[in-house]
Order: C-alpha cells, then structure tokens, then sequence
C-alpha cells in the first residue's frame, strides 16, 4: 500500500516554504560581507543554523520564483544596511508572495518543492 503525502498545505509552508526563506536570507546575509554569527542575530536564529543554512543541509528543498527571489535580496540589502525592518512582517509578505495568496488554505503551487521529507 502507497501511502499519499499527508500533509496540509500549512505544513508544506512550516516544513518546506518557511525554512526556504530563511535559508535563502541567510546566504544573502553572508553573501553581503556579514559573517554566520551577525546573521544569526539579524534573524533572530542560532548560528548552527545559519551554517545549515548557508551549507545547504537545511532549507534548500524549494526554488524560488525570480520575483520572490528578488525580495529576499532586496530585504537582504536593508537588513546589512541596518534599514529598520520588521523581519517577521517582512518573512509573511514573501511567503504569501511565494505562494500566490495570503491564506494557508493554499497549496504551495508557486514554489517548486524539489524534495519532500517527513517530518
């Protein structure tokens, strides 16, 4: 018996979209001249994590669409130039962007998920 992928289109976001984004303004981050460590604080994330992140161990199931690419890049300029930022406003406005809608009741149709894997 093959069993379906089970999870709702929330979990998609917490284990796959969410994750992306992170992973993609981490190397951003660092991409810009700020070492792991600056942007573990800028994110509000542990260093371990950034290197995950920057590594491509963590976060790197999901490509971005190229607008969606280029605001993370354009948040990743501000966040270096220290442009005050609501981080969290800013992470929601993306993955709606990301996603095409502003509700969890979506599936996460704009985003090419490369890989699943359970959580």
């Amino acid at each position: 018996m093959v069993l379906e992928d089970m999870r709702s289109p929330c979990e998609e976001i917490v284990w796959e979209v969410l994750p992306g984004i992170r992973a993609a303004i981490a190397l951003e981050l660092v991409r810009r001249g700020l070492s792991q460590r600056d942007a573990s604080r800028v994110l509000g994330i542990t260093p371990a994590a950034v290197s995950q992140y920057v590594s491509r161990k963590r976060g790197y199931s999901i490509e971005f669409r190229e607008d969606v690419r280029a605001s993370i890049e354009q948040l990743a300029e501000e966040l270096v130039a220290e442009v005050p930022v609501d981080l969290q406003s800013r992470i929601c406005q993306i993955c709606q962007s990301a996603r095409g809608s502003g509700s969890c009741s979506t599936k996460v149709s704009e985003c090419t998920v490369q890989s699943s894997t359970p959580p």
